[in-house]
């Protein structure tokens, strides 16, 4: 009687497992599987310890990377497009001049470069703007304005030496002409943190000097619209060196 009463109680308890597996709770279902894999979690099978599946978990870091790197080249993207843009209106704004060859717009690596011929701008050494040439830097001051890209001008002379009170070397000469330049263009409303003027002299040809035609071709000031973005800054620390021996 004893073992017909196990046995009748452990037929109950089959029947309520089964109703109970009958309509899955989804809830309960995750408590009994984690339940039960506790509990045969050190279970030996052929000698050796089951350990249980590792699940590798998910990385985040990894993940922001790439959604950092896809933000990034999308930034860049969108820069290479207004770039373009800007480089349209200046084509258009310059185009009499361009015609004329007396203009080169070339788009770069690093952006867009307007190229100047000298003799529109400035009297042969002198770096005062002629007025037509004036206006005619206002009209790419206003282009270049509502945008927030770096601007440096250059400007560039030939290998004939000048030696004035006022331009002792080629040097003096093709630094004032880019200041004045960066002057009109603050004037005009371009952010002054943008500008950046830098003198090359005759250190930058883009022609030989041994005729007249390159030597015009090389006296000229460049408008280097700058695509690139600013890294931020990161000082170099001195590395401790180690105490000589004594």
């Amino acid at each position: 009687m004893v073992s017909y009463a196990d046995f009748i109680t452990l037929l109950f308890a089959f029947f309520v497992v089964m109703y109970s597996l009958s309509t899955v709770n989804e809830g309960k279902y995750r408590v009994l599987s984690d339940s039960m894999t506790v509990a045969f979690r050190n279970i030996q099978v052929n000698g050796a310890m089951q350990q249980p599946a590792l699940i590798a978990p998910p990385l985040p870091r990894a993940q922001k990377t790439d959604q950092a790197a896809r933000q990034a080249e999308a930034e860049k993207q969108r820069r290479r497009d207004r770039m373009r843009n800007v480089a349209k209106d200046l084509v258009e704004v310059m185009a009499p001049l361009i015609e004329e060859g007396k203009v080169r717009v070339v788009e770069t690596s690093r952006g867009v470069t307007v190229e100047i011929n000298d003799s529109i701008l400035f009297s042969p050494g002198q770096a005062v703007l002629n007025p037509l040439s004036s206006r005619a830097m206002r009209a790419v001051a206003q282009v270049l304005a509502p945008t927030d890209f770096p601007i440096i001008i250059e400007g560039h002379t030939d290998d004939i030496p000048i030696n004035t009170p006022q331009f002792p070397s080629n040097w003096e000469l093709s630094a004032v002409r880019a200041t004045t330049v960066l002057r009109l263009f603050v004037e005009s409303g371009v952010a002054p943190e943008r500008l950046t003027a830098i003198g090359y002299a005759d250190t930058h040809p883009v022609e030989s000097n041994a005729n007249a035609e390159g030597r015009a071709r090389n006296r000229r000031v460049t408008i280097l619209i700058d695509s690139a973005v600013a890294e931020t800054a990161q000082e170099i620390g001195m590395e401790s060196e180690p105490a000589p021996a004594r």
